[in-house]
C-alpha cells in the first residue's frame, strides 16, 4: 500500500463525534453493516443490504427500518438501534499527486504545477505513463491525464499540469537524411540528453522514413518519420490476381506508394496496361477479377 495514493480517507471522513460510518462502493454490504450493528456478521459480508449514499452523502437506516432488515434475515437485535453510512469525497493534494506520478515515472523529475481541484471519490489515484500529453522539446507545462480507481466503480478523471524531464540519449542525424528513404543505424549518433520526453529512441528511428530533409546534426524527432510504405513507387511487386477459384500470379511494377489495405495503380509490364489492386503485404498486391483476368506472364 502507497502512502499518499491510496486515499483511503477514514480520519478525515466526518467531523470528530460522528457516528456515520464510511464505505467506499457504490452498495452497502452485510460487512459495513455488522460494524455498526454487530448482530450483522452472522450473514455472509458481502450480501448487498442496500445502495450507499452520493460521494459526500450520507445514508441513515433509522430503527424501524432496520428492525425490519434485521427480521429479513432472522437477526434479534436491540430496539431503538439505528445505523448511518457516509461515502466519502475529497479533494487532491500536490504531495498525492506527485507521488502518483513519480511513481509512474521513478527516474525523471518531476515538477507539479497545478492539478484538479474538484471534489473526488477515495480510491486509488493512478497517472498512467500513457496519460502523459507530450511535445517534444517542449518547455511548456505538459498535462497528464488520470483517474481515481476503486473496485465496483468506473473510474473518475483528474488531471496534472507538470514540468516533466527525463535523462536518457538523444539521436542526431550524424548525416543528411533525405526524405522517403529509410534511414539506416550508420546514418545516426547518440548523444546524452536531459530535458522534456517526447524524443524517440534508436530502434524508433531505424527504419522510419523522413517526411523532409532531416539535416546532419539535427536532433531526429518522432513528427518528421513515417513507417516506410508496403510498396515503394516504381519497385517491382508480386501481383496475385483472383477469379473465382483460379488464381494468377504476375510480376508488376508499383505505380505509387502504399501501405496495407490501400489500393494503388500497378503496371503490367508485359501489356502495359494499368490497373489497380490492394497492398497485401511487403511488396506484394492482389487484385480480385469477375470475368477475363488480365493478361500477364506466370511470376
Amino acid at each position: 500500500m502507497r502512502p499518499a495514493i491510496l486515499l483511503l480517507l477514514a480520519a478525515a471522513l466526518a467531523p470528530a463525534g460522528a457516528t456515520c460510518l464510511p464505505v467506499s462502493g457504490e452498495r452497502i454490504l452485510a460487512g459495513d453493516m455488522a460494524r455498526a450493528v454487530p448482530a450483522f456478521a452472522q450473514i455472509a459480508p458481502g450480501l448487498v443490504l442496500g445502495f450507499a449514499p452520493v460521494p459526500g452523502g450520507r445514508r441513515t437506516y433509522d430503527a424501524p427500518e432496520l428492525a425490519r432488515l434485521a427480521r429479513r434475515y432472522g437477526l434479534e437485535i436491540s430496539p431503538g438501534v439505528e445505523a448511518c453510512f457516509v461515502r466519502p469525497r475529497i479533494t487532491l493534494t500536490r504531495e498525492a499527486v506527485f507521488a502518483a506520478l513519480q511513481s509512474a515515472m521513478p527516474a525523471t523529475r518531476i515538477d507539479v504545477l497545478d492539478f484538479s481541484h474538484q471534489p473526488i471519490p477515495p480510491g486509488e489515484l493512478h497517472f498512467p505513463v500513457s496519460g502523459l500529453v507530450t511535445e517534444p522539446l517542449s518547455r511548456s507545462p505538459l498535462l497528464w491525464r488520470g483517474a481515481v480507481r476503486a473496485p465496483g466503480q468506473a473510474d473518475f478523471p483528474v488531471w496534472a499540469r507538470v514540468r516533466v524531464q527525463v535523462s536518457g540519449k538523444q539521436v542526431i542525424a550524424a548525416q543528411p537524411l533525405a526524405p522517403g528513404r529509410p534511414i539506416q543505424a550508420d546514418q545516426l549518433q547518440e548523444v546524452p540528453y536531459q530535458g522534456p520526453p517526447g524524443l524517440p529512441n534508436l530502434s524508433q528511428v531505424v527504419g522510419r522514413v523522413p517526411r523532409r530533409l532531416i539535416p546532419a546534426g539535427s536532433v531526429v524527432e518522432a513528427q518528421w518519420l513515417e513507417v516506410p510504405p508496403d510498396v515503394a513507387r516504381g519497385e517491382r511487386v508480386r501481383v496475385e490476381v483472383l477469379c473465382g477459384l483460379a488464381h494468377l500470379r504476375f510480376v508488376a511494377q508499383a505505380q505509387a506508394s502504399g501501405w496495407r489495405g490501400q489500393v494503388i495503380a500497378v503496371r503490367n509490364p508485359s501489356s502495359g496496361r494499368i490497373f489497380r489492386a490492394m497492398v497485401a503485404g511487403h511488396g506484394r498486391v492482389t487484385l480480385a477479377v469477375d470475368g477475363a483476368i488480365p493478361a500477364g506472364g506466370d511470376e
